[in-house]
């Protein structure tokens, strides 16, 4: 594990406000879970897009993984080695970031996330969001 903190861009931020306020979940952390396993599970790889980290929504590794942290690591890595990309500690952070922000935007722009049950619908569901 090499990534100590996690930093959202404005945008995210701005993203995850909205998903807070249609869900109910308060915690930054829980709904950036959600957002990266959304993207994670997404077949095609996220865009390499140069990420401006300009918020003030700040958390350790352990805040946002939890009890979970090793296995949401394992999964970034899981899945860089699926896309053929190499496994060092700079592209494992950054792919871990590009999925992060992919996937907040994923939830944020998905018209079934209205409330809680839509968040745990999207979990549940085995086909992608209408375009």
């Amino acid at each position: 594990m090499t990534l100590d903190n996690v930093r959202l861009s404005q945008q995210a931020r701005d993203q995850l406000i909205t998903l807070k306020r249609r869900t109910g979940i308060q915690h930054w952390n829980v709904l950036c879970r959600w957002a990266l396993c959304r993207s994670l599970a997404e077949p095609a790889p996220p865009p390499a897009i140069k990420l401006t980290l300009d918020s003030n929504v700040e958390m350790s590794w352990r805040t946002f993984g939890g009890d979970i942290g090793d296995v949401l690591w394992a999964l970034v890595r899981m899945r860089c080695h699926n896309d053929g990309l190499p496994l060092d500690d700079d592209t494992l952070a950054q792919q871990f970031r590009l999925h992060l922000h992919r996937g907040i935007g994923y939830l944020v722009g998905d018209p079934r996330l209205t409330d809680v049950v839509g968040l745990a619908t999207i979990g549940l569901s085995e086909e992608p969001p209408a375009a």
